[in-house]
């Protein structure tokens, strides 16, 4: 009379896995606001900083570029170190994801969040 009762237990163990992964979840996009990366172009000359889910959070430009008759050298620097730095967060936000979806057992090629 209650043997469909045994499928409710797995139900709730479902249940409770999906909350666990929610709010690994959640911890991990409060993380990737936190880690920063570092991108650069010109040698070092311009360096941009981004949080790991690319948010720009710093520009550093060496005084030495400044001259009128390089502008558009200095534009260039500046879009390519933004762009480093864009990519380099990007695969941070993708090593963070890999690694958490191995950590709850999932196929590495998972892509999270759903």
């Amino acid at each position: 009379m209650l043997k469909g009762l045994g499928g409710l237990g797995d139900m709730a163990k479902m249940m409770k896995a999906a909350q666990d992964m929610q709010a690994k979840m959640e911890s991990l996009q409060s993380d990737m606001e936190r880690i920063t990366v570092e991108g650069e172009s010109g040698g070092g000359l311009v360096k941009a900083r981004a949080t790991a889910k690319g948010d720009l959070v710093g520009l550093e430009i060496d005084p030495s570029i400044f001259v009128a008759s390089e502008k558009e050298v200095v534009e260039d620097l500046i879009l390519a170190a933004i762009k480093d730095t864009q990519s380099r967060a990007s695969a941070r936000y993708s090593q963070e994801m890999r690694k958490m979806a191995e950590e709850m057992g999932l196929p590495p090629d998972m892509k999270l969040p759903f």
